[in-house]
């Protein structure tokens, strides 16, 4: 299953103002940069966001987002589904119908059946567990880059 840049940028970002000290806000522009992202995109992610009550997004000249305390014990699982959106993981009805739909295809359920392993695997981990798990940006050494998303990273040893 491949996750939208949508919902990948809706989690870093979670990540990002987690890190905060508490009531410090980041600009859209600040967030952006910390995560390598386009103003606009980040602000289309931020908005959504703020819809599910994860973050709290004040306007004006002193204003800024940052994350609602309550978002800490969210399930990463539902917040993903949430940013995700109901999609299947294959569109069966899109505009090249499957013939294998008026047959009720079984392979159809079965990837709706591994669609919410998915996220309930997911929801082993809250925001806080993340950030718990995450090495502080502030412990780095200098800017930290993107990075590719994948397979964890292997601890030295």
């Amino acid at each position: 299953m491949q996750l939208r840049t949508f919902s990948d940028l809706g989690m870093r970002s979670l990540l990002v103002l987690g890190e905060l000290p508490d009531d410090t806000r980041m600009t859209i522009s600040q967030l952006s940069r910390a995560l390598n992202a386009s103003e606009n995109h980040v602000a289309k992610v931020v908005a959504k966001l703020a819809d599910l009550g994860v973050v709290l997004a004040i306007r004006g000249r002193n204003g800024g987002v940052s994350i609602a305390p309550e978002a800490l014990d969210k399930g990463v699982g539902d917040l993903m589904r949430q940013l995700e959106g109901p999609d299947e993981v294959v569109d069966c009805e899109g505009s090249q119908e499957c013939p294998l739909v008026p047959r009720d295809c079984e392979l159809r359920r079965q990837l709706v059946v591994a669609q919410d392993a998915f996220y309930d695997s997911l929801n082993r981990n809250t925001v806080r567990s993340l950030l718990e798990r995450t090495i502080p940006r502030s412990a780095l050494d200098g800017p930290v880059g993107p990075r590719p998303i994948g397979l964890p990273a292997m601890p030295e040893r």
